[in-house]
């Protein structure tokens, strides 16, 4: 019979072959995409294929920051994404702060309306959000694209700012009222700054949803000029033939903003997501 230790050694065995095999899975396309990105069009689809590729070349990136076109892309998904960020945050945190600490009429009804865009199908929603862009004057703008992204990142930034702020007791806003403060004041001075890593968060995500966002930008936007990072790279599919190389490069340089974030905000990120899935 084998002993507890050898038990313990075999589990521990089993998950590690586990993870790494689930690791490789995750990551081989990752690699491949990399690698195809130093390639040119013709070795892409070399048989039999190689993962490391005997023509390196950095064709595809010059041809990409050579292109102010391109760039323009990345440009725009900064802009939008960014900004999506900072109002989703601002917002998603008044609100929070609303549901968390106050009563007011129709709470629950307003709580399960926010839930409920939460569970509806963006596609769903496709001919509806363009009618009443194009209705507002906001169709192939900024603003317009924004404020579509702010639907899809509000809902998710609400929820999880409430249950953090449901973790912080009442006794902090309390005690800033008998010294004299305002609601006002323990939100901004005592529970925004010990709500950092819920805050963190949220951030990350909301820039994730919207950085990737491809079905709004590529429907309320018309020209070039207005087009984010996704609908870049499926410019690169032509008619006749794709530029994989320059594909694979763009998608290498959309990865890097979010995995950055992460990689700077992992402990935090994290942290903000598990603390407010058990109320204090």
């Amino acid at each position: 019979m084998p002993t507890v230790r050898t038990k313990r050694t075999l589990a521990k065995a089993g998950v590690i072959t586990g993870l790494v095999l689930g690791g490789l899975f995750a990551g081989l396309p990752v690699l491949w995409m990399l690698s195809t990105s130093f390639k040119n069009n013709g070795e892409v689809f070399q048989n039999p294929p190689r993962l490391i590729t005997k023509g390196f070349t950095l064709g595809a990136y010059r041809e990409i920051f050579g292109n102010g076109g391109q760039l323009r892309f990345f440009a725009n998904s900064y802009l939008v994404a960014l900004s999506v960020t900072a109002l989703t945050l601002l917002v998603a945190l008044l609100a929070a702060f609303a549901f968390s600490r106050f009563t007011f009429p129709f709470q629950k009804t307003i709580n399960a309306v926010i839930v409920s865009v939460q569970a509806v199908p963006p596609i769903t929603l496709v001919i509806p959000y363009f009618g009443l862009v194009v209705a507002l004057g906001l169709y192939n703008t900024y603003p317009g694209l924004i404020l579509t992204h702010m639907v899809f990142t509000l809902p998710y930034a609400i929820i999880m700012l409430t249950a953090y702020l449901n973790t912080l007791p009442r006794e902090l806003d309390e005690s800033v009222k008998v010294d004299g403060g305002t609601s006002w004041t323990a939100l901004w001075r005592i529970l925004v700054p010990i709500s950092v890593p819920g805050l963190i968060a949220v951030g990350v995500y909301t820039f994730m949803i919207s950085w990737n966002e491809y079905l709004f930008a590529l429907t309320l936007t018309r020209t070039d000029d207005m087009r984010t990072v996704p609908i870049g790279i499926q410019l690169l599919m032509g008619q006749h033939s794709y530029e994989w190389n320059q594909m694979m490069a763009m998608s290498i340089l959309g990865s890097i903003p979010v995995l950055v974030l992460f990689l700077l905000f992992q402990k935090r990120f994290i942290g903000g997501l598990t603390a407010g899935a058990v109320k204090a």
